[in-house]
């Protein structure tokens, strides 16, 4: 396993949008590539939230690595998760102490939810970036409901019945949307002894206004269709503090205690701890999330065999901010460096990365969504049929697109869930809080 191959190995480590677009560009290049995930398979993050809310199962939005790659005939996939980065030996070490040699590594091992120092705040207000992550939220969610509907003491009931949402970043927002769906038309008949539609549900921001990466005419089009499903929005708010029973506000100087069944967190991202290892001491080349600066062809400072990309890398070379860490940023990285690896072969010269913004959409809810592409600017209904496109087209298997696009077609006519299982630990109901 040790032993220099006969042709150039590439290593990729990671295999979301960027490790796996990489491996992707790379099937006609003369090399042999390894893919090292501690999954196995691709996950279409954006629409995780809908996983979480019941819309869709995991399936619907994860892809078997070994599936999407069985054609790419130089390609091994290997589950294991990388532990240690030797640089100057040209190795990546796996947990299981196996060591992997390369000529080229591709790092693309994403990010994880950022509790800006509160890492205690993790268990009460879950994230949501992995499949776990989602269906321990679809618990929560579900179990309120069901916690209400046994709850006598009306004050237990409405503390069940409150959802905050903390971020009001596209994650924050659409699960804030959605879960305004499931109380006021998903749940509407499944109870009897509360109405849904009464639950209450804040989301949560410090910027001074929702989607703080939009445009702010966007900001207000999203805010007026949140508040339209009954959502109530608090802008310049931080979060002083969070229990299993309720969260502490500060809005303006004022202090706020909410009793709440649920929280969930959408307030930012840290880069995957594997940076550190990568800068080996030298912090100034990780910014405050944690992302590795890199050269404009994307390599790592002093090792031009190196490659970082995606949520790990802090790209700012063409632009006064870094680029953001979306999808799109790490598909067009992936391709990049497959494309320059393959050019390096043949003695060439690839130029430096540039990225090109063909637009960002977030959505709402039901036929409502906001976008911008360059200047145009478009909400509303046709905002929300082109995220619809968008997010169909980049499902990585043509059965993922088919069956989504059937659920999402039976969804928007019934508006039923139909992924609404309460998996995973048996739920404590009343009296009382103790199960979250």
């Amino acid at each position: 396993m040790n032993s220099q191959p006969a042709t150039p190995h590439v290593v990729i480590v990671g295999g979301g949008f960027g490790g796996l677009y990489a491996a992707r560009s790379l099937r006609r290049a003369p090399v042999q590539v390894t893919l090292i995930d501690k999954r196995n398979f691709h996950l279409f993050q954006p629409l995780l939230y809908q996983v979480a809310t019941g819309g869709l199962s995991p399936g619907n939005i994860a892809s078997p690595l070994r599936a999407v790659l069985k054609r790419h005939r130089r390609t091994r996939v290997l589950l294991a998760e990388v532990t240690d980065i030797d640089l100057a030996r040209r190795r990546v070490t796996l947990h299981h102490r196996e060591e992997i040699s390369y000529d080229c590594l591709i790092v693309a091992s994403g990010a994880d939810n950022d509790y800006f120092g509160h890492e205690e705040w993790r268990h009460t207000a879950p994230g949501l970036k992995t499949v776990e992550d989602a269906v321990e939220i679809r618990r929560r969610i579900l179990t309120a409901f069901e916690a209400a509907e046994m709850e006598t003491d009306l004050q237990r009931r409405r503390s069940w019945l409150t959802f905050v949402v903390v971020g009001s970043g596209a994650t924050g927002v659409e699960l804030a949307g959605a879960l305004a769906e499931i109380a006021h038309y998903t749940l509407r008949r499944d109870f009897r002894a509360i109405n849904p539609a009464e639950a209450r549900i804040l989301l949560v921001e410090g910027a001074d206004r929702v989607l703080p990466a939009f445009p702010p005419s966007l900001s207000h089009e999203a805010r007026k269709s949140l508040e339209k499903l009954g959502i109530e929005v608090r802008s310049r708010t931080k979060v002083l503090q969070v229990e299993p029973d309720g969260v502490t506000l500060e809005t303006e100087g004022r202090q706020e205690l909410i009793d709440a069944g649920t929280i969930l967190w959408a307030a930012g991202i840290t880069a995957s701890p594997l940076g550190r290892l990568l800068v080996q001491g030298n912090t100034d080349l990780l910014d405050d999330k944690g992302r590795v600066i890199v050269e404009p062809d994307l390599t790592l400072p002093g090792h031009p065999e190196v490659f970082v990309i995606g949520d790990l890398a802090n790209c700012s070379h063409r632009a006064a901010q870094p680029l953001p860490m979306l999808a799109p940023v790490a598909m067009q990285q992936g391709r990049y460096v497959a494309r320059l690896i393959a050019r390096r072969l043949q003695g060439k010269q690839a130029k430096p990365f540039h990225y090109r913004d063909k637009g960002t959409l977030a959505t709402i809810g039901r036929a409502a969504a906001v976008g911008f592409f360059g200047k145009l600017h478009v909400s509303g209904y046709t905002a929300w049929l082109l995220w619809l496109f968008v997010h169909l087209m980049y499902l990585v298997e043509f059965e993922n697109r088919l069956l989504v696009f059937f659920q999402w077609a039976w969804n928007y006519f019934t508006r039923n869930r139909g992924a609404r299982l309460i998996t995973g630990r048996w739920p404590q109901l009343p009296p009382g809080h103790q199960e979250k």
